[in-house]
């Protein structure tokens, strides 16, 4: 019967690893990521349910806005289940070859992981199915009426698909994850507990009070509480004795143009394109990219969610508007009766 292997507690980054490097701060094992209580007990079930049957994991789906751990998570399932982790994304595999190339050269009970799965061509899913039901690989040899499909069997193995458009998956492709699960953004005082995690392993000395300012502009998002740590540290070294408390971040925050609700300056930018160039919307995500100049993907994955999330604008059938809050945060005096909050 099969074990699990020891768990390691919060380690050190690994020779020759930069301890600034995101990759350093990423939680080895599942009982150390902060955050996410069902998924880590659902998780945690089926990967032990996995290893006392001696099986490969069933493929798993992971989904949800950037910088929340989908990556670190389907590391961690590599590290619980003591297995090979192979990684790619799905811009990188352009023919059936590079799928054929990976699927072949796994290891028995490998994890092998696709970033940005929504984005791997139409055209090459189906490679995927035979070899995510029935661990076969289909090709054909040969050409014209001579030509014959000829199957090669793969060793058992588990897919993890990351994306951040679940949409855009056709039906047949998610289905055929046995184990889906959606991240949500975090809340402030997950995010402070991350905070000082990371802030012991980059060596910084930070005070409670100034872990919590940090989460709070934190976006609801690791990946930018981490970013946000790194440049409120360097502010605490040059302006101050390098002790990060709650007034040192809150200074170093309004220097980066992060507001108190976390918003950015494109943040703002978006509120203000809305709000004063389209009267409170509502406005085409096109027409919007433009007018701030930014790509349209990039407002939809990375910008739009937060703003959604803190009820500032809201999607129409029309486009983008703006709420009653949008107005109130820029300072604005609401122009007319809004139908939204």
């Amino acid at each position: 019967m099969s074990t699990a292997p020891p768990r390691l507690q919060d380690p050190a980054p690994a020779p020759g690893e930069d301890p600034d490097d995101d990759r350093s701060l990423r939680p080895r094992r599942l009982q150390d990521f902060v955050g996410q209580e069902g998924i880590r007990e659902q998780l945690a079930v089926s990967i032990t349910a996995a290893l006392r049957r001696g099986e490969a994991l069933d493929h798993v789906l992971l989904a949800g806005p950037p910088g929340l751990g989908k990556t670190s998570l389907a590391q961690i399932i590599a590290a619980e289940l003591d297995a090979p982790f192979t990684q790619t994304a799905g811009p990188a595999l352009e023919r059936k070859g590079d799928i054929a190339s990976y699927l072949t050269s796994l290891e028995p009970g490998a994890v092998f992981f696709v970033d940005e799965i929504h984005r791997l061509p139409r055209a090459l899913e189906e490679t995927f199915y035979p070899a995510m039901e029935d661990g076969i690989l289909p090709f054909t040899v040969g050409q014209g009426a001579g030509a014959k499909i000829v199957t090669l069997p793969l060793p058992p193995f588990t897919l993890i698909g990351a994306t951040t458009r679940s949409g855009l998956l056709t039906t047949p492709l998610r289905d055929r994850f046995g184990i889906q699960h959606r991240l949500e953004h975090y809340q402030p005082e997950q995010l402070a507990q991350i905070v000082r995690r990371s802030a012991g392993l980059l060596g910084v000395s930070i005070e409670d009070d100034g872990a919590v300012a940090i989460a709070r502009r934190s976006r609801g998002t690791p990946r930018v509480a981490n970013r946000l740590l790194r440049r409120v540290r360097d502010y605490a070294e040059v302006r101050h004795g390098g002790v990060v408390t709650d007034e040192i971040a809150g200074s170093a925050l309004d220097m980066l143009e992060v507001d108190d609700q976390g918003l950015d300056r494109l943040d703002r930018e978006i509120l203000h394109a809305i709000c004063d160039k389209f009267g409170g919307g509502p406005v085409g995500l096109s027409t919007l990219a433009v007018a701030v100049g930014e790509e349209q993907d990039t407002i939809e994955d990375v910008y739009e969610p937060y703003l959604l999330q803190c009820g500032l604008i809201e999607r129409t059938p029309r486009g983008r508007a703006a709420t009653r809050r949008a107005y109130e945060h820029l300072g604005r005096k609401t122009p007319g009766p809004l139908t939204l909050l």
